[in-house]
């Protein structure tokens, strides 16, 4: 997690098709609460957002990218694990280049040794109600 004071640099895809998006779902140990957020990762040092999303969508689910549009900034403050954290996310809309990723309902992966995630296909409609919860809230702007 964040060292205090630490502003970290984020890149978050996009993926629409049609009334669903694809996103990876995320727990909140201190909130004991479930969230999902669209897949990325932060930038390192010296690497475009631009080459970091393409590397941790090939990292995370061995998917390439296709059709990519930046759509814009935004600057989120929130708290994680009873943490404050804040980041600067890079956001970008973008395709699957390879079909088969439209068709998979879920899939799991693993961001690092110990972290295991799932990704999956969930209909707009579920956060716009308020049944899931999508974050940042921001996000509802760019679907």
């Amino acid at each position: 997690m964040n060292k205090h004071g630490e502003i970290r640099v984020i890149v978050l895809g996009l993926i629409q098709d049609g009334d669903r998006i694809f996103v990876s779902e995320g727990y909140d140990p201190a909130k004991q609460l479930t969230f999902y957020r669209a897949l990325g990762g932060g930038v390192d040092f010296g690497e475009t957002s631009l080459a970091a999303l393409k590397r941790e969508f090939l990292e995370e689910i061995k998917a390439e990218l296709t059709n990519i549009r930046y759509l814009g900034c935004i600057e989120n403050l929130f708290i994680f694990n009873a943490r404050k954290g804040h980041e600067i996310i890079q956001l970008y809309r973008c395709d699957f280049a390879d079909p088969k990723f439209y068709q998979l309902d879920s899939l799991v992966f693993h961001e690092s040794d110990n972290h295991k995630h799932k990704a999956m296909w969930i209909d707009i409609a579920r956060f716009q109600s308020g049944e899931l919860r999508l974050v940042p809230k921001e996000f509802f702007n760019y679907l």
